[in-house]
């Protein structure tokens, strides 16, 4: 089983596909899904519960794949745990045999879910970066996000820097539809020199309707979800066909901007748009 650290290392352009979860799917049904994604990409990403209702165990998941053969990449939110429960669930995983850890913050619990559900956070990234890579005998490949924007002339990636110092060697960003905002937030990388440090994965994914990419432009922190985008998929005679489309399209685009190392594809329902984007972009041929 290649993992994402050997293929990280390897070669010049990455594919991991993030897995859709819920609270009903099986095991079969995971790894069925999983399989799919398996055969285009060369590892799969296992999300967290969402901020409002849980999923299956993101280490579960993961020690599911493993005995299928699959490398996980496993989420992990400080939203959901204090630093006990993520000291825990690191050490869990390191005994399960995970070797890359994506931990994040995660979103605040909506508005309408308060106060049934309670926000918790003990601990920041940062925090759990340092814990994770202060460990003994393990040897993570560690991650973190950032969000794509436009810099101004005079930025510097202070905050991405400060995850690089703490240890994390690659940075995922929140899903991002416009690439020329990507060609111009990664040449500011390139000229600070950041991906000398970590490397830089772009999330993508396969749009099934306008309807939904408006949602997620407007409601998923960090999404950069262009007018032309969601124009395009509305007046498309077949809206899913042209979300995997604009996802073959930008994946050779990103693959393509210097300082870019990956792309991450998000599934938004069913992975079988996910696998025909990537056999559409030709970048597995």
């Amino acid at each position: 089983m290649q993992t994402f650290q050997q293929a990280l290392r390897s070669k010049d352009f990455v594919l991991t596909a993030e897995l859709a979860l819920d609270a009903t799917a099986g095991r079969d049904a995971i790894i069925a899904q999983a399989e799919m994604l398996a055969a285009e990409v060369d590892a799969v990403q296992v999300p967290d519960s969402s901020p409002s209702y849980a999923t299956f165990s993101p280490i579960a998941v993961s020690a599911i794949l493993l005995q299928a053969g699959i490398d996980p990449i496993l989420h992990l939110h400080c939203r959901d745990r204090n630093r006990l429960a993520l000291r825990a669930d690191v050490l869990g995983a390191a005994a399960l045999g995970v070797s890359s850890l994506l931990l994040m913050r995660g979103q605040e619990v909506p508005e309408d879910a308060r106060p049934k559900i309670k926000t918790v956070y003990d601990w920041g990234t940062l925090q759990l970066v340092r814990f994770v890579n202060s460990l003994e005998h393990t040897n993570f490949l560690t991650g973190s996000i950032a969000t794509v924007f436009k810099p101004d002339r005079d930025w510097k990636p202070t905050r991405l820097e400060k995850k690089a110092d703490a240890g994390t060697r690659f940075i995922q960003t929140q899903l991002c539809f416009d690439a020329d905002l990507i060609r111009h937030y990664m040449a500011c990388l390139v000229a600070e020199k950041f991906i000398q440090r970590a490397s830089v994965i772009v999330a993508l994914a396969p749009l099934p309707s306008a309807d939904l990419a408006q949602w997620l432009g407007k409601n998923l922190r960090g999404a950069v979800v262009p007018a032309k985008v969601v124009k395009r998929l509305r007046q498309a005679a077949n809206p899913e066909q042209e979300g995997i489309d604009i996802c073959a399209e930008l994946l050779r685009e990103v693959a393509h901007i210097p300082g870019v190392s990956g792309t991450n594809l998000v599934c938004l329902g069913d992975a079988e748009p996910v696998a025909e984007s990537v056999r559409r972009s030709g970048l597995r041929d």
